[in-house]
């Protein structure tokens, strides 16, 4: 009987840690494409001229490359500390863009 509780135990902890993991992993994905849908806004609107955009999309591509060359050396997944440099390399770029989309400059 012990044994059999024992063994539910580890698999339910073990079956919540990999949700932890895919959740961490929709949270990048979410706010990746929210980032570039907040650059399609402001080139749609005027508030990014064709430079600003170039250079956040540059800055977003070169994050994607750098998630995508993290995933690939740990076997397609990022670790704690990885996350949490994406997580700030992410509100960077959020900044930029909110900086870059309030500037006054315009199309």
């Amino acid at each position: 009987m012990k044994r059999i509780f024992l063994t539910m135990t580890v698999a339910g902890l073990l079956l919540g840690s990999i949700g932890i993991v895919f959740a961490d992993e929709g949270k990048i994905k979410d706010r990746k494409e929210n980032q570039q849908k907040r650059i399609g806004n402001g080139i749609e609107n005027g508030s990014l001229t064709p430079k600003e955009a170039a250079r956040l999309e540059h800055k977003e591509a070169g994050l994607n490359k750098e998630i995508r060359h993290d995933r690939k050396v740990n076997g397609g997944n990022l670790t704690n500390k990885e996350k949490a440099q994406v997580n700030r390399q992410q509100n960077r770029l959020s900044k930029d863009i909110y900086k870059q989309k309030h500037d006054g400059q315009h199309q």
